[in-house]
């Protein structure tokens, strides 16, 4: 004996079900402009714990220390609010830094006492803030989906902030 189910009994269980499947099944995909941004910010922030845990073994500044830690911790939970972003929106992202980034920690490895300090303050401290501020506020003016807007805009002033110290520090090593 088969069992027949009425229609609307199945209609309304199939809305039900559609009603309660995973959010992340409703999540708008990236564009490729916007997951290729996405990408660019967790590099980004890759680096910046990659080159800070080195500043934290190699630099004997205290105040180097403090920004190197700095550093690690903020970069760190920003890539954990990117990695989140992705996973919501089936995005990729890469397992490490690009190449651009991956050559200067390899410079920073040879380095050592003040050269040191003074590239990683330069480089990892101004250089690289400067230019993740730029893909933020691109990112911001440019990208199509809300919620990496959003993102772009939560991190912008903690990285400003990075800038600031940053340059602060360099001015401080002259």
């Amino acid at each position: 004996m088969m069992l027949r189910l009425h229609p609307l009994l199945f209609g309304t269980t199939l809305a039900t079900s559609l009603l309660l499947a995973p959010a992340s099944w409703a999540a708008d995909k990236l564009t490729a402009a916007d997951a290729s941004m996405l990408k660019d910010i967790a590099e980004a922030n890759m680096a910046e714990v990659e080159t800070g845990k080195m500043a934290l073994e190699k630099s004997s500044n205290v105040e180097i220390k403090k920004f190197a830690q700095m550093m690690v911790d903020d970069h760190a939970k920003a890539l954990g609010d990117v990695k989140t972003l992705a996973s919501a929106k089936g995005a990729d992202l890469p397992n490490g830094p690009d190449l651009k980034h991956k050559a200067v920690a390899l410079e920073f490895k040879a380095l050592r006492g003040e050269t040191f300090d003074s590239r990683y303050v330069k480089q990892a401290g101004v250089g690289d803030h400067e230019a993740t501020e730029k893909l933020l506020k691109k990112t911001q003016a440019e990208a199509t989906d809300a919620d990496l807007k959003a993102l772009a805009g939560k991190m912008l002033p903690v990285v400003q902030g990075h800038l600031k110290h940053a340059q602060q520090l360099a001015a401080n090593a002259k």
